[in-house]
């Protein structure tokens, strides 16, 4: 592998440093001191251009790492990293289901835990990496992930990446997946986290207009109530880093918007950390949205702005001109030398400046924990827990095939059963649904019938033949990357190509016999031929599983070791194109399940399951509370069916008397938990009170009457899904006055864990 010139400089001079450098002669490698008067002694040694080049050098090729500063004895640092399920572009690596598919668990437990695996492997690169003297893209330990935002549009390319339509949901996944990639160290962090991309940026990527120029017109309400809350939780949690995203919010680019980063992301939310810029952001204030007149204006911009770091992969960019502007007096020195602080504050965090023995992460070796066992299993059991079972006529479980054929164009593609940001796992350890499939089948055929997802090529008789005379038919049908990503909407809600003949083909010529249809989607498409189809026996909406696709595949075919399916839709399904708002408009009137008026094809929340479960005894405490209180939801499920299995216990609250427009229903908790066959379980579930907000010109919480639903599915009707469980109904009341959700929101320095001095 060749590395630049810079880099082998970077290695030479970061090598000889130790042997200059001790903790003696410079307070902030002191590890006995407080972070404060470390990141204190550290940052008066600054100079304007150090400080320059910190916040310019964040990203790839020629504009990273982050130069040495060897006076210092501070080596090169690296900050693009991606680490959304996996570790990313770093070469093997163990890859998790996306992230749409990992929301579609429901479990906070599973988010934290394939976060903990991802930062565990991120860290043992690094420390191979860094011991060799290697510094480069995709080799730090601060990653631009998870991204949070709403996914309020079917048809938006990155849906894939997002936890779903529910801000709630999308913030308690967002927490757990911070706190696990971040680790349990009281001192150091394993490898930080990075939401993004604050903030209102929910599509259009490049349909009907692009996103690097587009402007999201959204009322004060939506903003509070929908697209700001989950990163409000990722706040909490302790994330060290926000990424602002590419669109204006009501006509100010988001990584130039003071109002957004300075007086809701810090001044409301307590973000104590760092800003980075999305890829080249800083550049379209100026060249797309045409916000400044002058590259020194956009650096001016941002830094008021609070944006403490630019992305980019070139080589001249916008905060190479930060030395400049203090020159001439636009900006301040100690507004640059606040934004670098967190910077460094990070990376003592992480342990950079601290003796190496000191800090237990840097034992991790990639030889041991990159597709670990431990890692392996954990992938199975996160593409099993990410399945949603959409129709079951009794043909799964099932013990063993005669014939198999698998049929479509993600029968046998590993390429196309990752998703945008997969990790590049080895061959070996990627199964296809073929793959997966055939060690249970005496006989196996096998046709593609498309050569890619788009399917405009379609070979006919190569499905019939592989079909006929089949026993069980498995038809792999789907999207992939190069029809929805980033960079690329879909344009409706169609199967691409050839895709619907070729499932109508298979169940036409296999004779009467059990067809399955698997989707390997991010978004919903038109299933509705299959769904009406009694001879389509199965549906399940697998997402994109990534490596362990065909095992996961194998083991909830055979209910293997009770992986009976239980995901449930993190979004919802529309009936058709009628019931989609364009993606420009950014008003939640009739979007998502909380203010759609319409009946879904499936709701959000919707997943069946082998067995069938019963609630019971619905008890509410207190049911009567005041503003700030939380509420206490006591259930009693009871597992009816023949198999064990998991059930996803989702509350919802509905406002009875607010005074304000608020969402006409809202998941207020859940939980995911496994049950034996006829095993009777008590849960208790919290509704916090911020679930409860209302937005007048603030958030409040209001008294008034709610009611409360508990089952295992939201209450209601769909056109194409069948409840699997019932719905139990209770109530509360709230009392007192309105009361603004700030006041109770108890201000904790710890509660981001970090320090309060770190800006």
């Amino acid at each position: 592998m060749k590395y630049s010139t810079m880099m082998v400089v970077f290695v030479l001079l970061f090598g000889i440093l130790p042997a200059l450098v001790s903790s003696e002669y410079f307070p902030f490698m002191n590890d006995s001191l407080p972070w404060d008067e470390r990141l204190d002694d550290l940052m008066s040694r600054l100079t304007l251009d150090d400080m320059t080049l910190q916040m310019a050098r964040g990203g790839s090729g020629p504009n990273g790492p982050a130069p040495p500063i060897p006076r210092l004895g501070i080596g090169p640092y690296d900050w693009d990293t991606e680490c959304l399920r996996g570790d990313v572009k770093a070469g093997n690596a163990t890859s998790y289901p996306q992230a749409l598919g990992l929301a579609a668990s429901f479990s906070t437990q599973l988010l934290h835990d394939v976060a903990q695996a991802t930062g565990q492997e991120v860290r043992a690169k690094h420390n191979n990496l860094t011991q060799h003297g290697i510094y480069k893209s995709h080799g730090g330990l601060s990653c631009f992930s998870p991204l949070i935002n709403i996914m309020i549009h079917p048809l938006w390319g990155r849906n894939q990446e997002t936890y779903g339509e529910d801000p709630f949901l999308s913030g308690e996944l967002a927490r757990a997946f911070v706190t696990g990639l971040q680790g349990n160290n009281s001192r150091y962090v394993l490898a930080n986290a990075g939401c993004k991309t604050f903030a209102a940026y929910a599509g259009p990527e490049n349909n009907p207009v692009s996103r690097y120029l587009f402007n999201a017109v959204i009322s004060d309400r939506d903003l509070f109530m929908t697209f700001l809350p989950q990163f409000h939780e990722c706040v909490k949690a302790g994330s060290y880093s926000i990424m602002c995203s590419y669109n204006s919010i009501n006509g100010v680019p988001a990584c130039a918007n003071t109002r957004f980063l300075r007086d809701i992301l810090r001044k409301q939310f307590g973000f104590k950390g760092y800003v980075v810029s999305d890829e080249l952001a800083l550049e379209f204030i100026r060249f797309a949205h045409h916000y400044t007149n002058s590259t020194l204006e956009t650096a001016v911009v941002a830094v008021k702005a609070g944006v403490n770091l630019e992305l980019s992969h070139l080589k001249q960019v916008v905060y190479l001109y930060i030395t400049e502007a203090v020159e001439k007096d636009l900006i301040s020195l100690g507004d640059v030398f606040a934004l670098v602080r967190p910077l460094f504050y990070t990376r003592m965090r992480l342990g950079e400046f601290d003796p190496p023995a000191r800090n237990p992460y840097t034992k991790l070796r990639a030889e041991d924990v990159v597709e670990s066992i431990a890692h392996q299993n954990l992938a199975i059991e996160a593409a099993v827990q990410s399945f949603v079972l959409l129709k079951n006529n009794g043909v799964l479980p099932l013990k063993s095939i005669g014939k198999l054929a698998v049929v479509g164009p993600f029968g046998n593609d590993s390429s196309q059963l990752f998703g945008d940001y997969a990790p590049d796992s080895l061959p070996k350890y990627i199964t296809t649904p073929l793959q997966g499939l055939e060690s249970i089948a005496d006989m196996t055929s096998f046709a593609a019938g498309c050569d890619n997802p788009e399917c405009a090529g379609y070979n006919q008789s190569s499905v019939v033949n592989a079909v006929s005379g089949a026993d069980f038919v498995v038809v792999c049908l789907g999207s992939g990357t190069s029809i929805e990503s980033e960079a690329r909407d879909r344009m409706n809600l169609t199967l691409p190509g050839h895709q619907l003949q070729l499932l109508q083909d298979a169940v036409k010529n296999v004779s009467g016999k059990p067809v399955v249809l698997l989707l390997f989607t991010a978004g919903p498409f038109d299933i509705s031929w299959a769904v009406n189809n009694p001879d389509v026996s199965v549906i399940v909406q697998c997402f994109l599983p990534a490596q362990a696709t065909g095992v996961a595949i194998r083991h909830m075919f055979t209910n293997y070791q009770g992986t009976n399916p239980a995901g449930r839709l993190p979004y919802t399904w529309p009936a058709s194109m009628d019931q989609v708002s364009p993606m420009t408009n950014y008003s939640m009137v009739n979007r998502t399940y909380r203010y759609f008026s319409g009946t879904p094809f499936y709701q959000f929340g919707y997943g069946l399951s082998y067995t069938k479960f019963q609630y019971s005894q619905l008890v509410v405490k207190p049911d009567h509370i005041m503003p700030c209180d939380d509420v206490f939801v006591n259930v009693t499920l009871k597992n009816v069916g023949a198999y064990s299995g998991d059930e996803v216990v989702q509350v919802y609250i509905k406002w009875s008397n607010a005074t304000v427009p608020v969402p006409k229903i809202q998941l207020a908790a859940f939980e995911r938990i496994n049950t034996a066959s006829l095993q009777t379980v008590s849960v208790i579930l919290s509704i916090p009170a911020r679930v409860r907000a209302a937005y007048t010109d603030r958030l409040v919480l209001q008294p008034g009457d709610f009611t409360v639903f508990a089952g295992g599915q939201q209450p209601g009707p769909s056109i194409g899904g069948r409840l699997n469980s019932n719905v139990m109904t209770g109530s509360f009341q709230v009392d007192g006055s309105q009361t603004d959700l700030a006041r109770c929101l108890k201000v904790d320095p710890d509660e981001t864990k970090q320090d309060i001095n770190c800006v």
